[in-house]
């Protein structure tokens, strides 16, 4: 029997009815974009994340690049992030002419490593993005310490992450502003893009909202050159489902964690597999279950011979991406970020995953250690 990486066909058998309804209702309604759907979703969701407000936009890319516009990054200003990430983290930022200050990450939690952010930061400094990464959260006030003596923005990239908190805090709610990925593989996940951005500045807000459609407050009246990024009805009605579920999808993927945890201890304890790091504060969602391994090739090509999907997270680090080679960054210059591209990966880790099946993918990385 095969186990895939995340199983959404059977994660939509158990809510199929609550999802056909709500797909029906916003047919039966003939209204798809910015109605009522994607209004309740927005209450529900500042509501769960904590915040004031929430927009919702067409995806986490465009959130991202919305809360970078409505905090003003412009041309020839730097923004501090991580180089263990998705691309589209830095891209947004290079997408506007800002340019992306690369910090290597800390060996334990693969977030941003804090103590060699104030190093980076020069008077053209104007945000730092900091990514929850596989959900786990990093210190947010710690970093807001470190930069708020230099008027520099926090925009918590929070993909990963909804849900998770720090010492009580949620994902998103922390920082100036925090941006959300709905991409359909993530923990709280839509039938196609969509992705939301959460505040609790009201002229953060605004400024969103104003973008999202083309600028304007009033239809056909544009006050500023923006973008059509808006979450649809059908999005909206699906997301509202799921997000009743998810606090309890959390906790069954930490308790996925654990046990996977627990039946690697061995493996772990001689050395030849590092458990995902935690930072004792946080409470992660576990996006994905990442291991880390020198022998990572060899691993995943046992669990691929048994029908066990793995990925890897992320095989080349942004700043050695040929797209930021302008930066001028080359090999050993973030050692830990490149180290971790080198040897992470990713195995099955969702509600749905049952015992016996954590059991064969552990055997069969245990067998392939053997070899």
């Amino acid at each position: 029997m095969q186990i895939p990486l995340l199983d959404l066909k059977a994660q939509y058998a158990h809510i199929k009815n609550e999802i056909d309804e709500a797909v029906h209702r916003v047919l039966d309604s003939g209204h798809f974009i910015l109605g009522p759907e994607g209004r309740a979703l927005e209450e529900e969701m500042a509501a769960f994340c904590e915040t004031k407000y929430a927009v919702g936009v067409g995806n986490g890319t465009d959130a991202l690049t919305l809360a970078l516009r409505a905090l003003s990054i412009q041309a020839g200003d730097e923004v501090i992030t991580t180089p263990y990430t998705f691309f589209a983290t830095a891209e947004t930022v290079a997408e506007l002419g800002a340019i992306p200050v690369f910090v290597d990450i800390d060996p334990l939690t693969l977030n941003l490593d804090l103590k060699q952010v104030k190093a980076k930061i020069t008077s053209r400094t104007k945000a730092v993005i900091p990514v929850h990464i596989f959900g786990q959260m990093l210190d947010v006030e710690r970093l807001m310490e470190l930069t708020a003596p230099y008027g520099i923005k926090i925009i918590e990239d929070a993909a990963q992450a909804v849900g998770a908190r720090y010492r009580g805090r949620r994902a998103g709610s922390l920082g100036d502003v925090g941006t959300l990925s709905f991409f359909p593989t993530k923990n709280l996940g839509a039938y196609g893009d969509a992705g939301m951005v959460v505040t609790n500045e009201a002229e953060i807000n605004e400024s969103v909202r104003r973008l999202r459609f083309h600028g304007c407050e009033k239809k056909y009246y544009h006050d500023e050159i923006g973008y059509n990024s808006r979450l649809d009805e059908m999005q909206a009605a699906i997301l509202r489902v799921k997000l009743r579920y998810l606090e309890s999808w959390n906790e069954a993927r930490r308790d996925k964690a654990a046990r996977y945890d627990i039946l690697l201890a061995e493996a772990a304890g001689r050395g030849d597999v590092v458990l995902p790091g935690r930072d004792p504060e946080a409470e992660p969602v576990y996006h994905l279950y990442v291991l880390r391994s020198r022998r990572r090739g060899e691993i995943m090509k046992a669990l691929a011979g048994a029908g066990i999907a793995s990925a890897i997270y992320y095989p080349v680090p942004l700043h050695l991406q040929k797209a930021f080679g302008y930066l001028g960054m080359n090999p050993g210059s973030l050692p830990v970020a490149e180290g971790a591209s080198g040897e992470a990966f990713a195995l099955p880790c969702y509600p749905e995953l049952r015992e016996e099946e954590q059991e064969r993918v552990v055997e069969t990385i245990c067998r392939a250690l053997t070899l």
